[in-house]
């Protein structure tokens, strides 16, 4: 699940720090003095308010001009700030499937600048991904989606107790598969939209069966075993369509943005599981029981 989408699961991108667009520049100390320094001038410039006419000591304030943000140009297709578009990494044509893939996105997702639904979206045909934005569903709201999870050929990417491994379900299946699922989200973003709509409980639960390690570097995962929304896309994807050229042409983008990221300031996320096996989690161990609990499972390479 850009925001974490994980293995057996769907969860993208985790749960804390992503790397910047492009690393900032340290502002030195005592230029940052000099710059307070004119604040305090300018301020000092301004005309004291006075009681007695104290409803127009403000109105040389709205003569000073305005300065609009101007927002960099994005490119159409990868949503990238054109600067740093990633086009030449993606496909170009888009992948030739059969699966329809469904992604649930949380709302807070959805603005992320290292998102990576956008780049899995441009690389696959639109009639075939569909992006749904909230965290409540049902049958009256949402009718295409409710149809969609009672069709018997849907699946949903949501590791758990019932969860069976997608490449047994494959293999086994007489049924035609035609749909997947998957929650983009942080792993408690994931929980609390699977648990929370009835509908997402009526297609057949599948989880991904793999020791592979994610590429999704700039973004800390609860585990080293979580994948991002893109990645566990195309890990489910080749499987279904039986191409492994499909999750390799995937995960391109994702590892030009990681190393372009990387070259640009930011810093390899280390998984929290690795983080507390190795004594290097940065912050107090929380005393609710609850977290403690999960800390303690995370460091035992429980599944959660």
């Amino acid at each position: 699940m850009e925001t974490e989408a994980a293995v057996g699961g769907s969860a993208e991108a985790a749960l804390a720090g992503s790397g910047a667009e492009a690393a900032e520049p340290l502002v030195p100390r005592e230029t940052a003095r000099e710059g307070e320094g004119a604040v305090e001038s300018a301020t000092a410039a301004l005309p004291s308010p006075d009681p007695e006419n104290s409803g127009n000591c403000a109105d040389g304030l709205w003569e000073l001009p305005v300065e609009h943000a101007l927002r960099r140009p994005q490119c159409s297709r990868c949503s990238r700030p054109q600067k740093v578009c990633l086009c030449p990494f993606l496909p170009v044509h888009p992948l030739n499937i059969s699966t329809n893939l469904y992604i649930i996105q949380h709302p807070a997702e959805e603005n992320k600048v290292l998102r990576t639904v956008p780049l899995l979206a441009a690389c696959l045909p639109q009639d075939k991904v569909k992006v749904k934005i909230g965290r409540r569903f049902s049958e009256e709201r949402d009718p295409e989606l409710s149809a969609i999870c009672r069709n018997p050929g849907t699946l949903i990417l949501y590791p758990g107790a019932e969860a069976i491994n997608l490449e047994e379900l494959i293999s086994n299946s007489p049924n035609h598969l035609s749909t997947i699922i998957i929650i983009d989200g942080t792993w408690s973003q994931a929980k609390d939209i699977f648990y929370k709509n009835s509908l997402f409980r009526l297609p057949r639960q599948v989880q991904l069966k793999t020791s592979v390690s994610s590429q999704y570097v700039i973004r800390t995962q609860p585990t080293n075993r979580c994948l991002s929304t893109l990645e566990c896309a195309a890990v489910a994807l080749a499987i279904l369509e039986k191409n492994d050229h499909i999750q390799e042409t995937l995960l391109r983008p994702l590892q030009a943005l990681c190393s372009f990221q990387l070259q640009h300031g930011a810093q390899i996320r280390l998984s929290k599981e690795h983080l507390l096996k190795n004594g290097l989690y940065p912050k107090p161990m929380p005393k609710n029981k609850r977290k403690l609990r999960k800390m303690e499972l995370l460091m035992n390479s429980v599944k959660i």
